[in-house]
Order: C-alpha cells, then sequence, then structure tokens
C-alpha cells in the first residue's frame, strides 16, 4: 500500500469516526439491563430478549442472554417501552412499561421465566437450540445433539458447516474463498496443510459443542486469514460443584478406529478447574489416481495410502477469581501423536501412441511423530457496570514433528518382472517451531458506543530441516546437494482501533483499523557453498480497515453490510527455494519472492423472521498464493511443483441458510452456496504458463430430523458438491454423501447412545483435471468415508456447573501457517 492509499484510508476512517462522535453528542439515550433464569433458579443462558416500543409496538431492539442469563440494551433512545423473553421449555415472559431515562440504566432485576403452558404428557421438555444460528458477526453452527455427527471429526463437520467446503487436499474453503484461519476455544492452531488435517481428524465430534464461522472479522482480529476465522468450540461445563463426562466410540469402514475421552470441570467460589483428556487409535487409507501427458509421455500413476495413527491430546487450566472483577487464569493443550504410513506408488511410464516403456515401482514407509504443545497466562478485568474490560495475554507454543521416509524406486521392465534399476533413498525432514506471543485488548463506553483499542507482539522461529540419503554401490551416504536447513524467523507488530455504536433504534455501526508491521528473515543454509541462496527479507506495513453497518427495518426484516480488509502471509516453508525430492520423478520448490495475499471482502446479510439467513459476498484477491504443477526442465518424465502469486482472484458467493419446521416431529435445515471464481495470471517471462480459469461451483447441506416413538430421534443428511475449481487451475466434477444416525437417551438422559452411518453411497470421492504449461493431468481420489458408528456418552456429576470461561489467546494467526509435510 502506498502512502497516497495509506492517507486516503485513514481520513476516512477519521471522517467516520468524527461524525460517529458528533451524532452521539446529541443524541438522548439510556440503558435497560436484567437477568433471566428458569423457575429452577438457574441461569436462561442464550435466551432471546426483544425491546419494544409501547406506543406502536415497533421492535427497538433484540439481544440474547449470556451464559450467566444476563442481558443489557445500550444506546436505547428515552421513552417507553415493553419487553418479550422467549426460552425452549418456558412460557414467553413478558414486562410492561420499562421506562428509558437519558444517561441512566433501568435495572430490572431478576426476571423468572415459568414452566411452559403446553402438557406434553410423558415428556421431558429438553433445551435444544436451533442448528444454525446467524449473529451480527458470526455464523454459528451448533454441533451438539446433531446424531449424524457420531463418529465424525472435526474435520468431517467442516462439509457440513454453513458455507464451508473442503477440497481433494483437505483445503477449508469458506464462501468460495481460500486462507481461512482455524482457532480452537478462541485460540489459533498454529498448524497448517496436512498437520492441519491430521490434528483436525484427532478431535471427535462428540467433544465439540459448536463451530464458529466468522467470514469478515473486525479490527480485533489478527488481519491474517483471507476467508475469515473459523473457531470450533469445545464443550464446557454449567453452578458450583463438579461435573464431567466419560465417552467412547467405535468406526468400522474399511478399516476400524476408536477413541475415547473424559472432561472433567470443578468450580467453587474462588476457583475453577476443568481438564480433559481424549486418546484416538485406528488405521484409514486413501487413494489418488493420476494420468499426466506431457513432453510426448504418459505417466499412469497410482497412489495408495495406508496410515496407523495414535494420539492423546490433553487440556487443563484453572481460573481464580481474585476479585467480582478480576479473573487470573492458565491454559496449557497439547497432543502427543505417532504414525506409521506405507505407501504403494505404482507409475506406467509410456509414449502417448504406444504401448508401456516402463515401471516404476516407488513403495515407501514413513513415521511421523509430533509433539505440539502450547502455555497461556491470563490477566482478565471486566466492570459490568462501568462496561470496561481489559484483557492481558502471554502465550507460548512449541511445535515439533520428526519425519522419516524409506523410498527405494525400482524400474522394472513392460512386463514387470525383470529390474532395469534400483535407487534407495531415505528422507530424514525434522521441523521445530516456537512461538510467542504478547497481546493487550482494551475497551470502554465512549459517547454512547464502545471504544477498543489494543497491541500484539509475535515472534515465529522456524527450523526445517531436510536431509536425503541415497544408496551409492552399497553404502548409505548423505546427498549434499539436494540436502538443506531452512530457518525462518518473524516478528509482527501490531495495533488497533475499533468504535461500536448504536446510531438510532434500528441503525448500529462498527469501524475499526488494523495496523501490521511485519518483520521476517528466512535463511537457507546449504551443505555446498555453490548451492547458497541469499536469505530471503520481508519488511512491510500493512493497514486493515474494517466497517459494518446493520439496519433493523422491521421485527422480521434485518439487514448488514460489511467490509473488511485481509492478509495471508506465506506459510513458512514454500518461502524456502531449495528443490525438495518427494520422489524420483516429482519435485517441490519453494518461492522466495512469494508476496502475502491482500483481499477486500464485501458482504451484505439479509435475515428474515430471526430464521432465514441469505448472504451475498464479494471477494477481490491480489496475488493469490497457489500450487502449480508443470513438467521438470530436466527430466521429461518428471513433474515439478512450485509456489506463484496469481495476479487476480475474484469470488462472487451466494449463501442461503433456512431452519424449517415442516412438520410437528419433522425439522428441515438447509444451508446452499454459489459462486462464481475467476483466477488470472501470466508467468511467460519466468517460463511459466498462462493462468486464465473461471468456474462456476455450487453445493448444499440438508438434514432431516425426525422425533420418533419411544424417544428416539432419527436423522437423515447429506451434502452436494457441483462442479468447481481448486487451487489455481484444477477443475473437479461433483460430488455428494448421503448419511444416516439415531439417537437415544437413557438413565434420566445421562446416557446418550448414537448410531450413524456416513456416506453409505460411497460417493465423496474427487475426480477431475488440471491443464498448466503444458502438462494436463486427469485425476481421482477418494479415502475411508464409508462408514458406521456407535457412539456412547455419560454425563455425572451435577450438570448445571457454570462453564469455564472461554477465553481467546495470544497464538493467533501468526502461528497458523506451518505447513504439513
Amino acid at each position: 500500500m502506498n502512502m497516497k492509499s495509506i492517507s486516503t484510508t485513514l481520513s476516512m476512517l477519521s471522517i467516520l469516526l468524527v461524525q460517529l462522535l458528533s451524532t452521539t453528542a446529541f443524541a438522548q439515550t439510556g440503558k435497560v439491563k436484567g437477568q433471566l433464569q428458569n423457575n429452577d433458579e438457574s441461569a436462561a443462558s442464550y435466551a432471546t430478549v426483544m425491546l419494544y416500543n409501547a406506543t406502536d409496538s415497533t421492535m427497538a431492539k433484540i439481544e440474547a442472554t449470556d451464559e450467566a442469563g444476563i442481558f443489557q440494551f445500550q444506546g436505547i433512545a428515552v421513552g417507553e417501552y415493553y419487553l418479550l423473553a422467549s426460552y425452549i421449555g418456558a412460557a414467553d415472559l413478558t414486562q410492561p412499561s420499562i421506562m428509558v431515562k437519558a444517561d441512566e440504566t433501568t435495572d430490572l432485576g431478576v426476571l423468572t421465566f415459568g414452566t411452559s403452558a403446553i402438557e406434553l404428557e410423558g415428556v421431558t421438555v429438553v433445551e435444544q437450540r436451533v442448528m444454525v444460528e446467524v449473529k451480527a458477526d458470526r455464523t454459528v453452527f451448533n454441533v451438539e445433539g446433531t446424531i449424524n455427527s457420531t463418529g465424525d471429526d472435526a474435520m468431517s463437520l467442516m462439509r457440513k458447516a454453513p458455507g464451508v467446503m473442503v477440497d481433494n487436499n483437505d483445503n477449508i474453503v469458506v464462501l468460495g474463498r481460500s486462507g481461512v484461519q482455524v482457532f480452537i476455544d478462541g485460540k489459533q492452531l498454529p498448524l497448517g496443510g496436512e498437520d492441519l488435517s491430521n490434528y483436525l481428524k484427532s478431535i471427535p465430534s462428540d467433544q465439540i459443542d459448536r463451530i464458529d464461522i466468522i467470514t469478515n472479522p473486525g479490527a480485533k482480529y489478527d488481519a491474517e486469514g483471507n476467508a475469515g476465522i473459523i473457531d470450533i468450540r469445545l464443550k464446557k461445563d454449567k453452578n458450583l460443584g463438579m461435573n464431567g463426562t466419560v465417552r467412547g466410540n467405535i468406526t468400522q469402514g474399511r478399516y476400524f478406529r476408536m477413541n475415547g475421552g473424559v472432561t472433567g470441570n470443578y468450580r467453587n467460589k474462588k476457583v475453577n478447574v476443568f481438564g480433559s483428556l481424549n486418546a484416538f487409535d485406528g488405521e484409514n487409507f486413501s487413494l489418488m489416481s493420476f494420468e499426466s501427458y506431457q513432453n510426448d509421455l504418459l505417466m499412469d500413476e497410482v497412489n495408495k495410502f495406508f496410515n496407523d495413527n495414535q494420539n492423546i491430546n490433553y487440556r487443563a487450566g484453572a481460573d481464580f477469581f481474585i476479585s467480582p472483577k478480576s479473573t487470573i487464569g492458565f491454559l496449557t493443550s497439547g497432543m502427543f501423536a505417532q504414525g506409521n504410513g506405507r505407501t504403494y506408488n505404482d507409475i506406467n511410464i509410456s509414449t502417448q501412441d504406444s504401448a508401456v516403456d516402463s515401471i516404476l515401482i516407488a513403495n515407501s514407509t514413513s513415521t511421523n511423530d509430533r509433539v505440539n504443545q502450547s502455555f497461556n497466562l491470563n490477566y482478565a478485568y471486566d466492570d459490568r457496570k462501568k462496561q470496561r474490560t481489559l484483557n492481558i495475554d502471554l502465550d507460548y507454543g512449541l511445535y515439533s514433528l520428526d519425519a522419516t521416509r524409506y523410498q527405494p524406486n525400482i524400474y522394472y521392465d513392460p512386463t514387470g518382472e525383470n529390474v532395469l534399476s534400483t535407487e534407495t533413498n531415505w528422507f530424514d525432514t525434522p521441523s521445530d517451531i516456537q512461538i510467542y506471543t504478547f497481546k493487550v485488548d482494551f475497551e470502554n463506553p465512549l459517547l454512547g458506543g464502545k471504544l477498543g483499542v489494543g497491541t500484539k507482539y509475535s515472534r515465529v522461529i522456524s527450523d526445517n530441516t531436510f536431509l536425503l540419503d541415497e544408496d551409492v554401490t552399497g553404502e548409505r551416504l548423505q546427498n549434499d546437494s539436494l540436502s538443506n536447513t531452512f530457518k525462518y524467523d518473524e516478528a509482527v507488530y501490531a495495533g488497533y482501533l475499533k468504535y461500536d455504536r448504536q446510531i438510532t433504534q434500528k441503525v448500529s455501526i462498527s469501524a475499526g483499523l488494523r495496523a501490521e508491521l511485519t518483520d521476517a528473515t528466512g535463511d537457507l543454509r546449504t551443505f555446498r557453498a555453490d548451492l547458497a541462496e541469499p536469505p530471503v527479507e520481508l519488511n512491510y506495513w500493512r493497514f486493515f480497515p474494517s466497517v459494518g453497518l446493520s439496519y433493523q427495518h422491521s421485527q422480521m426484516h434485518m439487514f448488514s453490510v460489511n467490509y473488511g480488509r485481509r492478509i495471508n502471509r506465506p506459510d513458512y516453508n514454500v518461502l524456502n527455494p531449495f528443490n525438495n525430492r518427494l520422489s524420483q520423478l516429482s519435485y517441490e520448490r519453494g518461492n522466495p519472492n512469494l508476496q502475502p495475499e491482500i483481499v477486500n471482502n464485501y458482504e451484505i446479510g439479509y435475515t428474515m423472521g430471526y430464521r432465514y439467513n441469505f448472504k451475498l459476498s464479494y471477494s477481490e484477491t491480489l496475488d493469490q498464493i497457489t500450487r502449480l504443477i508443470g513438467p521438470d526442465d530436466s527430466d521429461p518424465r518428471a513433474t515439478f511443483i512450485s509456489w506463484e502469486n496469481l495476479s487476480k482472484q475474484r469470488i462472487i458467493n451466494f449463501n442461503i441458510s433456512a431452519p424449517m419446521q415442516l412438520a410437528k416431529k419433522w425439522n428441515l435445515y438447509f444451508n446452499g452456496s454459489a459462486s462464481r471464481i475467476h483466477n488470472e495470471a501470466d508467468y511467460r517471462e519466468t517460463g511459466g504458463g498462462i493462468v486464465d480459469v473461471t468456474a462456476y461451483t455450487y453445493n448444499f447441506y440438508m438434514q432431516n430430523t425426525f422425533t420418533l416413538p419411544y424417544g428416539i430421534k432419527a436423522e437423515v443428511s447429506g451434502w452436494f458438491s457441483g462442479p468447481g475449481v481448486w487451487g489455481g487451475v484444477f477443475l473437479y466434477n461433483e460430488n455428494w454423501s448421503l448419511n444416516l444416525g439415531l439417537q437415544k437417551r437413557f438413565l434420566n438422559d445421562k446416557l446418550n447412545v448414537r448410531l450413524s452411518a456416513n456416506d453409505i453411497f460411497f460417493k465423496s470421492g474427487w475426480n477431475g483435471y488440471s491443464e498448466y504449461n503444458g502438462l494436463r493431468a486427469e485425476g481421482f481420489g477418494y479415502w475411508d468415508s464409508r462408514t458406521i458408528s456407535l457412539s456412547m456418552s455419560y454425563n455425572f456429576g451435577n450438570q448445571n456447573v457454570k462453564r469455564s470461561r472461554r477465553r481467546k489467546t495470544g497464538l493467533e494467526s501468526e502461528a497458523g501457517r506451518v505447513q504439513g509435510d
């Protein structure tokens, strides 16, 4: 961004803030607050509270209670109102004659719901959230209670989340945009690529409460992530006492898998201690096949992958309530994983108009040992009366991967019986990453709104080693020309300013500006002096404005407009300029000249009746980072993987989500989206090709829930993905999945048993083709997706223990770019 555009952006933001402040100075407003509870005096968490004008019954504001049942309306014009609150399983609550005075807070005290007026003989009314909620800044996918999530994991649930897709390489796409950042309980996962996929697959769905999808984060959030943020919220526990859950799951596909775990929570008036421990053991497989045409050769390649994985992940922490307004807490989490892999690689090599010339068999075995650990120290100050908060986080993360691979390359004649040549390779590729962060966030009321300011410092040190040994005349020796180490050291300094305000009874606005300075160095160290490369030096400022406007036209109609600028920095490993030999016929090279992606996101939303949600979005990404595969210059049989910046990517997306009750015992949820994606780039000056790809794609997810006799619930769900484009040039065809599920509760609802069958027609695999720079590749793939699962969970202790804090730590987007092996 040049100085002129920076000045323009700052000027526009200043004018906007001045207008907001001047408008506020003349407004006569007050506040209304209170607390809702059930008739058993437990908190009415997440109840809907609506404030209406007494004169004409028009809605003035709608809010939801927090976990303690507390609600508050701010910026309410002086006048008389009445309140209507609703909660599943309870009769609606009405509070008449509420007088709002200028600069005063009307405290309604504690309001209690009565029992539901509907008497259901022999039936217990159980609180149940809607599957999808659309809030001002996010879409919430409520996973808990969804039968067809049984046997799933966090990665599988991504396919079912609103506006989310997962491609053939397990890359997550939101509203047609790649570059999403994944959080766990408000904490950025410091993983990417295959490592991120493997970690998400280790989190069982039974441990997930909900998934928050934030497509246009404000200035308070790190600017990293073109597609926004997906925050996976794990289950927590609810008053004083102790409780917990024991759970187990078995899944049978082609191979058997099992996982189990325990969570616990103890809380009194001074401290809350919580923790969880989960374990997984099982085997899975996948297959990928490609026919590649290049240099008048046909390469028919089949890869079969088998992995036997075991992992243990834990989470433990405590919050100390040192005063009614102040809390000090610590949190630690980690994963210990071990995997053994077997890959069967078979390549038939022939000319395009003749029989097979030779056959390469490159079977390999691998081991992967991962250790991920993070530690957080937090101080939180929350003055509810004055609407003032302060949050301070200090974090340290350590992420280690020790990976080895043994791969003999054996060439046979066309009969597959006579050996032509043999070359054996050993790969040793350890990686160690350390992350330090410190951040401060402060919010305070200002002139009828709320002002937020904050700062953050992060430091990432990534050490990566690639060692290749070869069998030379019967002796194993290191190949110094194909071995190297790469160290990446990055510091990011950030600060932000944001302001939120209710301008009128119907209009609210949020605006912010975030600035980030990136200072990084990538140092390649080779074992041969003639192969040395100069260090990669990165030093740049970027500014990220954001603004959102919402308009409550009437009780049933709400409109919103949002704009935000985001950044996606290159993964650490793809900056490594050294050749990485994946096999004898496959090479990869990083690009030290990669520029960060900058995306401008625009969204228009409409919500009807608080249920039906529509969103139209447009994004334009400059320097989109993409992976391209073309023929290698040195070997006509080999392929070469490179990383480049597309000059531009434009995406138009339309999304709709609609929960419906079709009959008394039949509920339907539908989520669908359609996109137009246009990728363009010209690499001819550097010896590459042209990218000019336009794709139209659509996908939808549908879930039917039926209430059957004897307390049994049934689900029929499925998703369908139409043709589209992955990465820069890979065009794929449609795929789909159909799932079935049953659920029954026992022992006063403490024991929950679920049975599910996923992808029963085995249609979730992919197929498609790519064409770039003289290489055309047609391929297909699938994995162990057709499964049947049985899950059981048992809740013990006091099930009304208040939830532990869901605090956001400081390890955020700078950690999310660790690319998998």
